[in-house]
């Protein structure tokens, strides 16, 4: 069946991201894997190519595609040689963070912090998750006081994605304890801001070369000009975007699946046993007949929810769907493939591998599949108690 959800120009697009991957990515990822960092130079890199902050306008130096078709292929061409790590800080820094910029900050904001986000000068984190909380951003202790034309933040965040190497982080803070859901403000964090500590780079299951880090913030004094969006807003502004980021987080899952589909695929049909090739022994074709199913139903459905963002359409709900679906298809999708590969998927050298455990996380991280289908479950009986 074919699919009309690229046209021409997106085609054009793959073609430049796919000789960059193949030129700057794909030959680094052993060394940065084994460094447990990305090497900085790649973003700078990647800015150069017009590759960060594609929905940034031209008057900040950016590309001006809002269109999320072209940040999906930038996601599968990374998945085909299992660069996860590289996936995971783009989704946060392209999917997410800018998201806030370029729909709350001010012209002023914009022309500060902007420009350097296209270029890859400057990387962005945001910072929700406590050692408390998690999914219950309502149950965050990290506070914000006004102080003259100041605010003074205090707390700390954990798990933090591109924390190491972040320039700038969003955080997330309560700024009035008696307000409730509109107690929650967003600040702008930026590297030199006297309190502002790093801790350790946490050791992880998988995304080796993916950055995570705890952040501390003693008395941070932030201007008023780094409030984001709207003082006891934060909350609210989340909420509205978090389709964007599950969506992110659902497209890289799809992404990583069907390249790892592809792999044990192939593999398959290279490998002979039993005097034949092992892919067309009726185990594996009806796996391999599952999978590809699987994938396909996924892709219509994700392909479906990319439209609805484009339009400003996408809901918390179908959001949560695609989330939850496509990350736990893509760990039974892993899995499988990896038993393709028999004794050779347990084996560093082999792509699958690193897979198996890069996505592990993905069904936890963006709120838990559990979360995604209370979400659902709620937006159910709201529709059918009306």
């Amino acid at each position: 069946m074919r699919s009309h959800f690229y046209d021409e120009d997106h085609q054009a697009f793959r073609e430049t991201v796919r000789e960059f991957v193949a030129r700057h990515v794909a030959p680094n990822l052993a060394q940065w894997e084994a460094d447990g960092l990305i090497d900085r130079e790649l973003y700078r890199t990647m800015g150069a190519a017009g590759l960060v902050g594609l929905a940034i306008g031209e008057q900040y130096g950016g590309m001006g595609v809002d269109d999320y078709r072209f940040r999906m292929i930038i996601s599968e061409e990374l998945s085909k040689v299992g660069a996860a790590s590289v996936n995971a800080t783009f989704g946060v820094h392209d999917d997410i963070v800018l998201a806030y910029l370029l729909d709350l900050a001010t012209d002023e904001q914009r022309q500060r912090w902007l420009p350097p986000m296209a270029t890859g000068e400057s990387i962005a984190a945001i910072g929700m998750t406590e050692p408390d909380a998690g999914s219950d951003l309502q149950g965050i202790r990290t506070n914000a006081v006004a102080d003259g034309d100041d605010w003074v933040l205090n707390g700390s965040k954990t798990f933090i994605t591109n924390g190491f190497h972040a320039d700038k982080v969003l955080v997330f803070a309560r700024t009035d304890p008696e307000a409730g859901s509109r107690g929650f403000t967003l600040f702008l964090v930026e590297n030199g801001m006297a309190g502002f500590e790093r801790g350790r780079k946490l050791e992880k299951l998988g995304l080796h070369s993916q950055d995570t880090a705890e952040l501390f913030f003693r008395d941070v004094r932030v201007p008023a000009a780094n409030v984001v969006g709207q003082v006891g807003m934060g909350l609210i502004h989340m909420m509205e975007r978090l389709p964007r980021e599950r969506l992110s987080i659902a497209g890289g899952a799809l992404s990583s699946a069907e390249a790892a589909y592809a792999w044990g695929r192939d593999y398959v049909f290279q490998r002979k046993a039993f005097g034949g090739l092992v892919g067309d022994l009726p185990t594996v074709r009806f796996t391999l007949a599952e999978l590809e199913t699987e994938l396909d139903v996924a892709r219509a459905y994700i392909e479906r929810c990319i439209l609805a963002l484009n339009d400003g359409d996408l809901t918390t709900a179908d959001a949560s769907k695609a989330k939850w679906w496509a990350t736990e298809l893509e760990q039974r999708v892993i899995t499988k493939s990896l038993q393709l590969h028999g004794g050779y998927g347990f084996m560093e050298e082999f792509p699958i591998a690193r897979a198996f455990r890069d996505s592990r996380v993905q069904s936890i991280y963006g709120g838990t599949t559990e979360i995604m289908k209370e979400i659902i479950a709620r937006d159910i009986a709201k529709r059918a108690k009306k």
